[in-house]
């Protein structure tokens, strides 16, 4: 598995934002500066916060991002899943039509990688952005 570079800015996105304060709201372009993000890229990415209900826009001159919730109410899987989808190991774990070995059962193989993941996903919920912030 490997986090996107979308995924990437998105947590530096939301760690930049964590960092403002609660009800605090920043423009694109600050973001964007703060975080090394090319703004086109962090327009993008933005959206799908929204649609993800992490951020919310405010429009017009004092327009701007602000977080949707508490900093402590918002972990790394829910920001890597916004602009990733689900966190999948190996993409049998996705669907099993995608099992290498032609199966209609579940495997070793797969079974051991479901709970691998299930720990993965775990310790990324554990990790929220008040922790980040903090240290």
């Amino acid at each position: 598995m490997n986090i996107t570079q979308e995924a990437d800015y998105a947590i530096r996105a939301i760690l930049i934002l964590a960092k403002e304060g609660e009800e605090a709201k920043l423009d694109a372009k600050t973001i964007a500066e703060r975080g090394c993000i090319p703004l086109r890229f962090l327009l993008k990415l933005l959206r799908k916060l929204i649609k993800a209900e992490i951020i919310k826009s405010f429009r017009g001159v004092n327009g701007g991002y602000a977080l949707l919730k508490n900093s402590k109410d918002i972990n790394l899987k829910e920001v890597i899943e916004a602009v990733d989808g689900p966190i999948a190991i190996n993409r049998c774990l996705k669907s099993d039509s995608f099992c290498n070995a032609n199966r209609s059962s579940k495997c070793i193989i797969h079974k051991r990688l479901d709970n691998v993941q299930k720990i993965l996903i775990s310790e990324l919920e554990k990790i929220n952005f008040q922790e980040l912030k903090n240290n």
